[in-house]
């Protein structure tokens, strides 16, 4: 009769303190997972084309006089055309502490105002502390359309008239 008596008194519920173990372990693994999922987001590439480290169409071969820089800002790029149609694509990132490059239309240069490095129209080095060229950016022209990929700048050592794509 004892052995019915104690199963009869024994309480099956949950305890406050098993309880409280239970929802903390719980709330703790759901922020885990979040915080997984952000650090997923934040380490994925953002290709988005029209923003930068996506696809730019720019526009027309015609749009583009030679002789030109055309700036854009979305992109941070500068599209050159040379006198002989070729198209070079320019990040405007300096090369020697990163920061933003203007063209320099009536000296016909690139200046960094950091610490003066300055480019030629082709990114070459014209005045250090920049230790190489500006990196550029694969240009395509298709049907006449030219399109730019920020996706992945091109760091050189050196310019060179094959970096030029032509229509």
């Amino acid at each position: 009769m004892s052995d019915v008596k104690q199963s009869s008194t024994t309480n099956e519920s949950v305890s406050r303190r098993d309880f409280l173990r239970l929802a903390w372990g719980a709330a703790g693994l759901l922020a885990l997972v979040e915080a997984g999922g952000v650090a997923l987001s934040f380490f994925s590439p953002r290709t988005v084309e029209g923003q930068f480290g996506g696809v730019f169409d720019v526009g027309a071969v015609d749009d583009f006089p030679p002789g030109s820089v055309t700036p854009f800002n979305a992109g941070r790029f500068y599209l050159v055309r040379f006198e002989d149609g070729g198209f070079l694509a320019l990040y405007r990132k300096c090369t020697h502490l990163g920061c933003a490059v203007p063209w320099n239309q009536a000296e016909q240069k690139f200046i960094c105002p950091c610490h003066a490095s300055a480019f030629e129209r082709d990114g070459q080095v014209l005045n250090p502390p920049a230790p190489r060229p500006l990196d550029r950016f694969s240009v395509t022209i298709v049907d006449g359309m030219v399109r730019v990929d920020t996706g992945a700048p091109i760091q050189r050592d050196r310019t060179d008239p094959a970096d030029l794509v032509y229509a």
